[in-house]
């Protein structure tokens, strides 16, 4: 087998070496140097392979496709004999197939069937700079594999933009780089005028580029909408002008057309998305046009998912666009915003930035939370994860994973979306599933007035599929118009609905009309703590699954209905805003979920009168359906509301005294001082957080806060401590101290503002240290306290932590200045070797 010309060509020999003794190794390669297809193949000749099969991680489908079709040409094979590929609805590999180009959820699913990789020789993570959350999650459990069952498994990780040194050292990996084949790039901002929208800039940038260079044009753009309406704004075009749209919802056949020179020899303009950007040739490009823009995914919290929002690139992918420019020749890029503006310098991890129920599912699966993540996932979007899950019962209170949750994870697609098309009881629902997770995943597919239920979008659907729009709905909605909607959308939406039918093995055809509730009978499944009841007293407000308010719309297509789901809120302080629901039969919701409709006893604090309320309550979760009083609480109950009350209200709501706030500061400081002691955490959050367990004996049998004692709060957190622990509290952080007049003086305990401790006050006058020569010490003589020596009547002369130097040098000058005002009082010449006294002098004297 004969490798083309590329310049990883060089780079190959060290690449196989670097292999045969590591099982890790970082490439680094620009755009264009052929990594992508060529080190796939080289794999295929090292001896450590074996006959085991060579999986590359390609991030996008585009770029899947192109790599496996280029790679199988080099062959002179059709794809599915030696190289292959897998990606969502499609599957192009065979027995023969030893090297496989997957997608990242695709992988994920293959490591977790089988976590020993039988018959695996290798994975190389592709484009890895991109840092999709399942790529970083691809790694993760490979590397796990590795340590634990496969030390002979190689990882190899490329990219083209990436801080290469900082992920070698994370995976304790060799590095190689490779140089590309580029040419130089001119790059010039091309400024837009006053108010001027971005497509008639870029049209106009368009026009220019055709008159001043040669070669084809590449058009960067953030989505398929925005190169939809390029498409309209540059029919005009000559004809002799191809324009090719280039983006992951296109055919096969189209895409593969985007890739390949004009066959009419037209000069070419490609319209594309990021997935132009790497890992895919586009021949005879000279000059790049770059809106700067990307669509990337961002935690939605209206709709619980991570959505596509329309974002800046980073410096790293301008620079990257750039260069697509100098593949064939000299070339030229147009960037398409100021040039004063700063991008950043690298793209943003999506684990740090999208919500993370899905990979929280497949920690579950794997079971560890030990993994490796060059990212580590934020703790808050795991919680969050966790509690959802746990509504969906996919997981346990341990955070294991359920049968259910393995069922939702075989389904490959977003947990609430998997819930709800496993809800399906019948053909029908099945299909109208299918719908409703191809309506949710994509963009609305509505272009008239604003509507907030799902009946109308399904109805849309529906009528697309109609002849002659002739559907109207079912029900109250029969004689409705169909709501105005997008055709092109409606046929993507068509199309993804086939595939979750073939996907589920669903030959059942979606029905011709449903019941108005349906909809909201499935929904209730994917979004189950927004199940929403209307509010007695004001019919525009409901009250959902999860404690909190809602309000629909003005002029809500939902008003009047006693039960809704809503798949998408805006969320307020007070109450949120439905953007997006549909009505659900509260028998259906008996019959799917009965074990979240209680009747038991339910306290609560009310702040007005400042005690607890007892009510016998039927719920669904936190919905209170009826409510009646239920006479004198339980006390178990009643000390549970009293603790939830004090975690509202916070410990000030505690009848705290000077000498509790003390101890709690001695402990605190003893804590700090003496970390081997291992004493419990006495700080205001950490004592907020255990309150059930140091607070709530001592409110047992109590109905209001200001019945627990002064003494009872001492007990309450003094439980917490040992006898032994007690003992050496008093002793290293005593709370008086005696002094040379042979009285006792208290110590202040000081906790400062970043919760450290500061050192201990002792006030006491100065005529009570005569005698003494240094400053006393505390906690085995670790720690001096802080002396606030104070004048006969009680007032601050000197703050110190060094009494010598009090002595030696400020006291000449106190002593001056307080005689005359303190006759009665000693003021000794030598106070090293006078008599210490609490007490003025004898009259006479």
């Amino acid at each position: 087998m004969t490798l083309p010309d590329f310049p990883i060509r060089t780079l190959l020999p060290d690449l196989l070496a670097t292999l045969s003794t590591q099982t890790r190794l970082v490439l680094e390669a620009p755009p264009g140097a052929g990594k992508t297809t060529q080190v796939p193949l080289a794999l295929l000749g090292a001896d450590w392979r074996g006959d085991g099969k060579i999986l590359m991680l390609e991030p996008r489908r585009v770029a899947a496709r192109a790599a496996a079709g280029f790679m199988a040409a080099q062959l002179g094979e059709p794809v599915g004999d030696t190289i292959g590929y897998r990606i969502r609805f499609e599957n192009r590999v065979s027995v023969r197939t030893r090297v496989e180009v997957v997608t990242e959820g695709i992988l994920t699913r293959l490591i977790q069937d089988d976590p020993t990789l039988d018959g695996v020789a290798a994975i190389v993570f592709d484009e890895f700079h991109e840092r999709h959350l399942a790529g970083d999650l691809g790694l993760a459990l490979a590397l796990d594999v590795q340590a634990q069952l496969r030390p002979d498994l190689r990882l190899l990780v490329m990219s083209a933009t990436l801080d290469g040194e900082k992920l070698a050292r994370f995976l304790d990996a060799p590095r190689l780089t490779s140089a590309g084949r580029s040419y130089p790039v001119e790059i010039a901002h091309y400024a837009a005028r006053r108010d001027e929208a971005l497509l008639f800039q870029l049209k106009r940038c368009v026009e220019h580029t055709l008159a001043a260079h040669p070669g084809d044009v590449l058009v960067f753009l953030p989505g398929q909408r925005e190169i939809g309406d390029a498409e309209r704004l540059l029919a005009s075009l000559p004809n002799d002008i191809a324009l090719v749209p280039l983006h992951g919802e296109l055919s096969m056949e189209k895409q593969s057309s985007a890739l390949a020179a004009d066959p009419d020899g037209r000069r070419r303009i490609v319209l594309a998305t990021n997935v132009a950007e790497s890992s895919v040739t586009l021949p005879g490009v000279r000059v790049v046009i770059d809106a700067g823009l990307a669509r990337e995914p961002r935690f939605d919290p209206n709709s619980g998912f991570s959505r596509l929002e329309t974002v800046a690139i980073s410096q790293a992918s301008a620079d990257q666009r750039a260069g697509r420019a100098g593949r064939v020749a000299e070339g030229f890029a147009y960037r398409l915003w100021p040039q004063s503006q700063r991008l950043e310098p690298m793209r943003t991890p999506e684990i740090a930035q999208t919500e993370l129920t899905a990979l929280r599912l497949e920690l579950a699966a794997w079971g560890s939370d030990a993994l490796r993540f060059p990212d580590a996932p934020p703790s808050g979007a795991l919680a969050a994860a966790d509690e959802l899950l746990q509504r969906l019962e996919a997981i346990d209170g341990d955070r294991r994973i359920t049968a259910f949750g393995r069922r939702l994870l075989a389904l490959g697609t977003h947990p609430r979306l998997a819930a709800m098309l496993l809800a399906a009881r019948s053909d029908d629902e099945r299909a109208l599933a299918c719908d409703l997770a191809a309506l949710i995943e994509a963009r609305d597919p509505l272009t008239g007035p604003r509507r907030d239920d799902w009946q109308s979008r399904w109805h849309a659907l529906a009528a697309f599929r109609t002849p002659r729009g002739s559907h109207r709905g079912s029900g109250p909605d029969r004689d409705k118009p169909v709501p105005s909607a997008n055709t092109g959308s409606l046929a993507a939406i068509d199309q993804a609905a086939k595939q979750w039918r073939r996907r589920l093995r669903c030959e059942h055809v979606s029905p011709a009309s449903i019941p108005a509730h349906l909809l909201g009978d499935l929904l209730l499944h994917a979004f189950p703590e927004r199940i929403a009841r209307q509010h007695p007293g004001d019919a525009r407000r409901y009250q959902l699954a999860n404690g909190r308010m809602a309000r629909l719309l003005d002029d809500s297509a939902l008003y009047g209905e006693p039960w809704i789901v809503a798949s998408e809120l805006r969320f307020d302080a007070k109450d949120s805003l439905v953007l997006r629901a549909a009505p659900l039969d509260e028998a259906r919701l008996e019959r799917d979920f009965p074990a979240r409709f209680v009747e038991r006893d339910f306290v609560r604090w009310d702040v007005d009168t400042r005690a607890l309320i007892a009510r016998r309550e039927k719920r669904f979760d936190r919905i209170v359906l009826s409510s009646k009083p239920a006479g004198r609480p339980d006390p178990a109950l009643a000390a549970q509301a009293l603790c939830e009350a004090v975690a509202d209200l916070g410990l000030a709501s505690l009848p705290w005294t000077e000498g509790l706030q003390q101890f709690v500061a001695r402990v605190r400081c003893v804590r700090q001082w003496f970390p081997d002691m291992a004493l419990p955490d006495f700080g205001e959050d950490a004592l907020l957080a255990t309150l059930a367990t140091w607070l709530k004996p001592a409110l047992s049998g109590k109905t209001r806060l200001d019945a627990l004692s002064e003494s009872e709060l001492g007990d309450a957190l003094r439980s917490q401590l040992d006898w032994s622990q007690r003992q050496k509290i008093d002793q290293l952080a005593p709370t008086r101290l005696t002094v040379p007049s042979g009285m006792e003086r208290a110590i202040t305990y000081v906790i400062d503002d970043h919760g450290q401790a500061a050192p201990p006050v002792l006030a006491v006058k100065l005529q009570e240290l005569f005698g003494l020569a240094d400053t006393p010490r505390i906690a085995d003589g670790r720690v001096p306290v802080i002396l606030h020596l104070l004048s006969p009547g009680g007032k601050p002369l000197q703050v110190t932590q060094d009494l010598k130097g009090f002595w030696e040098r400020t006291y000449p000058e106190v002593k001056k200045e307080m005689k005359g005002r303190y006759p009665r009082h000693p003021w000794p010449e030598d106070p090293w070797t006078a008599t210490a006294t609490h007490r003025a002098k004898p009259r006479g004297t």
